[in-house]
């Protein structure tokens, strides 16, 4: 009787463990789970909204030194001197150096702390600014470029993966809309400030302007990102990892960056380097199975998941950096507008991404399901990507206006709800940082092959229209005669205004930069309609998880 008694005793707990663990896999949609969920939102502490405060803000601020230097390259090109190779530098430096090192960041905060990761990139970055601010050549903006990669990765990174250990995932797709609104600000700003700052007042004031902030984010890091201790081991470092990853990652991203540009792809300049890329991340990829901290941990990747949103993720950043590059020279070329009247002209798909970057997180936390969300983004996107093809020089403004628009809506959906299946996929909390950190690497590695793709069909159709001109004269004026270099065309866009040409020739010019956007738009939507496949694949998770990460916020004394 005793030993009966003792063992239905003994399985009370286990059937209250099993009910618990069957609620956590069903998804509730009524209103208590809603009510629950801003229950437990008012319970936070103080110091939680005030990183969550630090953590939009260091978003916003890479946002905006990402997107800023585009509009302004070509006056200080001129200010200071730059080559057209020093120009091409100046504007990949960034992004090359965020890629390779932001899976550098995301594996050393796993063993030394994020804590201690962010103080170091945002000193990096603050530096960086000061370089860029102060430079009286382009070789010196380039190192300050650099530097500024080299913290802004660790900012942008280090952004998702503290977000993903202070917040359950209950609550994150609340949070995850919060801090989007940040990131797509910075990136709708950093376009009108740049052309703003460049015509204006100064270029220079583009490094300046971060000074403030960053003193702000300094301050909210030391006094409210109160993180749980983390003991460093530095020997768990995956010190071998890192460096054939740098070493792989930067071989096969730089001439992904100037191929088709600067050298063509058949030359050794091309080949060599990313034949070195691929051998070195070969060896990577071979090598992580090892190590007690990876890299990237093959456990990641052991579900359907969590390989489609991540690839879905990449070729997001492809095509939302690449649109982001190319729309504003698109109405300068086309349209003839100005610097800032092409930045104004782009805010209808800017402005839709800031919102819905919001709204697709409340709609997600709402509704307790992302995968209609997530499919209805990919749709939207794929769908007036390829109404883009159709504009023209005598298309309305209103048309053009509503295709961005929409598009807009739906890069803005997938920016946040592509992290939520990510994160809800893994099976220990601890791997949800990894995890998040992983979609951003992926995320900026695929807008780095974007803007390589961008730059060749740019230049190749550009070419193919010159040479078609060029048969057809027997000399070009001499105030188009720099276009008989593809490379040049890009930096040509804003004299176009100021051309004093036959109107008949002026037209064929004018077509000949119109045509290698309506190619650029439609390889867009076809790799778009591969996102949106690859979206397909991804399951619809249990989001009623309530843990959080090792080194999440402490919690204050009662």
């Amino acid at each position: 009787m005793d030993i009966a008694n003792s063992a239905s005793i003994e399985m009370i707990p286990r059937a209250q463990d099993a009910l618990s663990s069957s609620l956590e896999k069903k998804p509730s949609h009524g209103l208590q789970e809603s009510v629950d969920v801003v229950s437990s939102s008012a319970e936070k502490p103080w110091s939680f909204y005030m990183s969550i405060l630090l953590l939009g803000l260091v978003g916003l601020i890479v946002a905006l030194d990402s997107t800023s230097l585009i509009v302004a390259l070509p006056v200080i090109a001129k200010d200071v001197g730059g080559t057209s190779l020093e120009s091409l530098w100046a504007s990949i430096s960034f992004m090359l150096v965020v890629t390779v090192a932001q899976p550098i960041y995301s594996s050393a905060s796993d063993v030394l702390g994020r804590k201690n990761s962010l103080y170091v990139s945002m000193l990096l970055f603050t530096i960086g600014c000061l370089v860029f601010a102060v430079a009286k050549s382009m070789r010196v903006i380039i190192l300050g470029r650099v530097l500024q990669g080299l913290g802004g990765g660790g900012m942008d990174v280090l952004q998702v993966i503290i977000l993903s250990d202070i917040t359950t995932l209950r609550e994150r797709p609340l949070y995850m809309g919060v801090i989007a609104v940040f990131n797509a600000l910075g990136n709708v700003t950093g376009l009108v400030a740049a052309g703003v700052f460049a015509e204006l007042v100064s270029w220079r004031w583009l490094g300046w302007v971060n000074l403030p902030m960053m003193g702000v984010a300094f301050l909210l890091t030391f006094f409210f990102l109160d993180l749980k201790p983390l003991e460093m081991e530095l020997r768990r470092m995956d010190w071998l990892g890192l460096i054939l990853f740098a070493i792989g990652a930067t071989s096969l991203a730089l001439p992904l960056s100037w191929a088709g540009s600067s050298f063509s792809w058949s030359t050794w300049q091309t080949l060599l380097p990313l034949l070195i890329g691929v051998a070195f991340l070969s060896v990577f990829a071979w090598y992580e199975r090892r190590p007690l901290e990876p890299v990237f941990p093959y456990r990641i990747f052991k579900n359907t998941t969590m390989t489609a949103a991540i690839l879905s993720g990449a070729i997001h950043g492809l095509l939302t950096y690449t649109v982001q590059t190319y729309l504003p020279l698109f109405f300068q070329a086309v349209f003839l507008q100005t610097t800032i009247q092409s930045a104004i002209s782009t805010l209808p798909f800017s402005a839709v991404v800031v919102g819905f970057s919001a709204i697709s997180g409340i709609l997600v936390n709402l509704m307790r399901r992302y995968r209609l969300v997530l499919l209805t983004g990919w749709l939207l996107m794929t769908t007036f990507l390829g109404l883009l093809c159709l504009v023209k020089r005598s298309t309305a403004k209103a048309e053009t206006y509503t295709f961005q628009a929409f598009a807009g809506i739906g890069v803005g959906i997938i920016l946040t709800v592509t992290a939520i299946p990510t994160q809800a996929s893994v099976r220990h909390v601890d791997d949800t940082g990894i995890a998040a950190g992983m979609l951003v690497n992926f995320h900026l590695f695929g807008a780095l092959i974007g803007l390589s793709i961008g730059s060749n069909i740019f230049n190749s159709v550009f070419k193919q229209k010159m040479d078609s001109l060029m048969d057809s004269l027997t000399t070009l004026p001499t105030s188009i005669q720099i276009l008989q270099n593809a490379n040049e065309a890009i930096g040509f866009i804003p004299s176009l205004r100021t051309l004093e040409l036959p109107e008949p020739l002026m037209n064929i010019v004018l077509d000949a930069f119109w045509a290698p956007f309506q190619v650029l738009w439609i390889v867009m939507t076809c790799i778009s309609g591969i996102g949106l496949f690859i979206a397909l694949f991804i399951k619809e998770l249990s989001l009623e998880k309530d843990e959080v990460g090792r080194q999440g916020l402490q919690q204050p004394l009662p």
